[in-house]
C-alpha cells in the first residue's frame, strides 16, 4: 500500500490564475486608455487643420433665409480671403447651441469680422425657426445636409467654431459651445490675434 503523496495540487491554482489573467488584462489596459485618452478634454484637442486653408467645400444657401428682403448666401470658400471670420458648425436640435446663439448674436455685431454659419444636418424649417429665435449672427449660412462638409473641418460635434485668418487659413478652433465663461477669455482673445495678423 502506498503513502498518499504530501506534494500539494498545484493544478487548480494555477488554471485559476489563467482565467483570471485576460480579465486583470483587459483592466489593466482600459485603466490605461482612460487615463491617457478618455479622461482628455476634446476643446483642449489640437485641430490638424491649424494653419491650413479653410477647406474649400461650397455649401448651398438656406433656402428662405434673407436679411432686409435679400437672401441670405451659401458658404463660396472664396469669402475668407482678406476677411477674419468666425465660422460657427451648429444646428436647431443642439442643446447646446441654443445656450451660444444669443453669444454669438452679440458677436455678430463685430462689423470687424464676417460670421459664417454651416448648418449640420438639420431641417431647413427648424433651421430658420431657430435663427428666427435667437437673432441671426449670420451673413454667410451654408447647409451639411449630409455631414460630408464637417468632416472636411474636422468636426467632432456640433458646436464648434473656427477663426479663420485674413489668408484663409485656420486659425483657431473651438470645441463645444461658445460660453460667458469662454467668450472673452478664449474666443474674444484669439480673434484679437487674427486681426492683429498674429
Amino acid at each position: 500500500m502506498s503513502e498518499p503523496s504530501t506534494t500539494p495540487n498545484t493544478a487548480p491554482r494555477t488554471s485559476r490564475w489563467l482565467m483570471a489573467a485576460p480579465l486583470i488584462a483587459f483592466t489593466t489596459l482600459a485603466a490605461i486608455f482612460w487615463f491617457r485618452l478618455g479622461n482628455t478634454d476634446p476643446s483642449r484637442i489640437p485641430s490638424a487643420l491649424i494653419g491650413r486653408p479653410a477647406p474649400q467645400t461650397p455649401l448651398p444657401a438656406l433656402t428662405g433665409l434673407a436679411n432686409n428682403g435679400a437672401p441670405i448666401p451659401g458658404l463660396d470658400p472664396s469669402v475668407f480671403k482678406g476677411k477674419v471670420s468666425v465660422v460657427n458648425v451648429w444646428a436647431s436640435w443642439c442643446v447646446p447651441c441654443h445656450d451660444e446663439a444669443p453669444l454669438l448674436t452679440e458677436l455678430g455685431k463685430d462689423t470687424r469680422l464676417q460670421i459664417v454659419g454651416i448648418n449640420y444636418k438639420d431641417a431647413p424649417d427648424n433651421a430658420r425657426r431657430f435663427l428666427g429665435r435667437y437673432g441671426n449672427p449670420f451673413g454667410i449660412v451654408g447647409v451639411d445636409g449630409n455631414g460630408r462638409a464637417s468632416i472636411e473641418w474636422g468636426v467632432y460635434g456640433v458646436p464648434e467654431t473656427f477663426i479663420v485668418g485674413r489668408q484663409g487659413t485656420i486659425v483657431y478652433k473651438m470645441v463645444g459651445p461658445v460660453t460667458p465663461e469662454n467668450i472673452n477669455t478664449v474666443l474674444k482673445v484669439e480673434i484679437d490675434k487674427a486681426l492683429a495678423g498674429s
